[in-house]
């Protein structure tokens, strides 16, 4: 509820077009079921635009390098650009899946909150 509500008024300080920018996303100012259900929506559609631009960053710009859009042999010595970068991609990927898989296995409470175990009152409620 809160993350809606916070994004709402990030965009509406946008000057000029903030509100038609939240009038776009969310279809309004209040947050209710509606909002709520574009919120989730987006915040599950959004790793799969992450990846898609990805896959494109890897199939476009790793064929001929970012410095040679038009892909015109300048040195047939050089090493080729796009088996280089892109297994130096793959094993990046690989070593920071691995290094959050085995925080996430080994240390999960290590980035946690330490307001997260502090015992519910159930007779008090938050502002």
């Amino acid at each position: 509820f809160w993350g809606a509500t916070v994004i709402t008024n990030l965009l509406s300080a946008v000057p000029y077009v903030g509100d038609m920018l939240v009038q776009w996303i969310w279809g309004g100012f209040s947050v209710d079921n509606a909002t709520l259900t574009r919120f989730f929506a987006f915040h599950f559609l959004l790793p799969f635009i992450v990846v898609a631009m990805m896959i494109l960053h890897l199939l476009f710009l790793h064929e001929t390098g970012s410095n040679n859009p038009m892909g015109l042999n300048s040195n047939v010595d050089k090493i080729p650009f796009h088996p280089y970068f892109s297994y130096k991609d793959l094993l990046g990927f690989v070593i920071l899946l691995f290094t959050l898989t085995s925080l996430a296995l080994f240390s999960p409470n290590l980035l946690g909150d330490p307001d997260d175990f502090t015992p519910a009152n159930p007779l008090v409620t938050p502002p």
